[in-house]
């Protein structure tokens, strides 16, 4: 099967290419690059008006399979991934049972082959069943096929487990991402300190919270050499620390989220939790310094950090409603108008934040398109405007904050493998 996209914009920034070109696929390998190749292909796609670039690659969802699948599912999580322009996406071990061993790897490996639309790369828990006294078999975890390890959700607050963690992920060349909360400091907390949570009238989390674990992990990985990923940075001060990390020869890498640089705590209207997310939604001198690091290369990339949930439990009060919010199917659009349109960022600074330097970060081969890559491409009008409902989410989370907003940039397709498996005029193929 041979597949042609003629006349678009071709960005691939792992070649520093930015052009109108075609595209020709063969099997699931691009073949050939160039100016006006032949319509000699089983599909030809006119791409014209359109960007065509290396589908996102998202290293932080959660898929919530098994135990919560009345959440998401491996089937409709993909699938919002593929609707929002993902080609891979790594689901967190926050399920139940945990990700925590070489069989549940293998679960959402095989699972994700039956019910998947975009690669599935497991990542696997920390410590057994999440519980933060035992090392999970980090070993059998990475042989049967988990790119990373995290406790997302939470932070191991065992400073020496969690020590030897990386020392066993750095032995197996294993990912360390790192969701930095301290938990003693939490203290029920649920929005942003000071003025946000008095206004709201409920506990606030401090940026405290998380510069305090940022702080240690980044020593710890320095010590152990071990490759450590900070999910959803959200205060300066974690800007500063990662910064000082890369200075002294950390091997510690950095996301930032687009909630986080797109809406700040003052901007919640009220006892909303779909507004409500672990960390919160911060301050606007935070909001600034996420996107000077984004500007500068500190933080290296954009994740979503996609964590749905049903509308009876968001519905709650924000003292007793879970945290999260759905973003697969909003980033694209929500970073390409407040970074690009916002210029932070160029369009194709922001094509390699969300697709090459993930895939360096995972140290996989994609988030590139040049002739012999893997075929995994979104395409995408940078002009289309369009204003965000979440009732149309392929997701079976709609917990939102950006319901009603207008943005730019939206997806028009997503080919993974070669094969195309979202067409915004069609659907989802397959």
């Amino acid at each position: 099967m041979s597949l042609l996209i003629k006349n678009g914009r071709v960005i691939n920034p792992a070649t520093d290419t930015d052009g109108i070109m075609d595209l020709l696929i063969e099997g699931t390998r691009v073949v050939k690059a160039a100016k006006n190749i032949p319509e000699e292909a089983d599909q030809v796609i006119d791409a014209k008006g359109l960007c065509v670039a290396p589908g996102f690659i998202d290293l932080h969802v959660h898929l919530r399979e098994p135990g919560f699948e009345y959440k998401e599912t491996i089937k409709t999580g993909s699938r919002a991934a593929a609707r929002g322009g993902y080609t891979s996406i790594c689901p967190m071990p926050n399920t139940k049972p945990a990700i925590d061993s070489a069989d549940m790897v293998k679960f959402i490996i095989n699972k994700a082959k039956e019910d998947a639309i975009v690669h599935v790369l497991p990542v696997g828990a920390v410590t057994k069943g999440q519980q933060g006294q035992e090392l999970a078999d980090i070993a059998g975890m990475a042989e049967a096929g988990a790119v990373a390890i995290s406790e997302d959700g939470k932070s191991v607050m065992n400073a020496n487990l969690y020590r030897d963690a990386m020392k066993l992920a750095e032995e197996h060349s294993l990912l360390v991402m790192a969701h930095c909360e301290d938990i003693n400091l939490v203290n029920g907390g649920c929005v942003n300190a000071g003025p946000a949570a008095e206004r709201l009238g409920v506990k606030g989390i401090s940026n405290s919270v998380e510069d305090v674990i940022t702080v240690r992990d980044i020593l710890l990985a320095k010590e152990t050499k071990a490759s450590l990923h900070l999910c959803h940075c959200s205060t300066k001060d974690s800007v500063s620390f990662i910064r000082w990390g890369k200075e002294e020869g950390v091997k510690v890498t950095a996301e930032v989220c687009p909630h986080h640089f797109s809406m700040t705590c003052d901007e919640i209207p009220g006892n909303d939790a779909n507004y409500k997310m672990n960390p919160p939604l911060r301050a606007k001198e935070d909001v600034e310094a996420l996107k000077a690091g984004l500007h500068d290369g500190v933080i290296d990339c954009i994740s979503t950090d996609h964590a749905p949930h049903s509308a009876e439990e968001k519905k709650k009060p924000l003292e007793s409603a879970p945290f999260g919010i759905v973003g697969s199917e909003t980033a694209f659009s929500l970073s390409y108008t407040n970074l690009v349109k916002g210029g932070v960022l160029t369009l194709p600074e922001l094509i390699e934040r969300m697709s090459t330097v993930p895939a360096k970060i995972l140290g996989i081969g994609k988030g590139d398109i040049s002739e012999g890559k893997t075929a995994d491409l979104v395409l995408f009008d940078p002009e289309a405007e369009y204003v965000i409902d979440a009732s149309e989410f392929a997701s079976k989370g709609k917990n939102t904050p950006f319901g009603g907003r207008k943005v730019q940039g939206r997806i028009c397709m997503t080919i993974v493998d070669g094969k195309v498996v979202y067409d915004a005029s069609r659907g989802f193929i397959g």
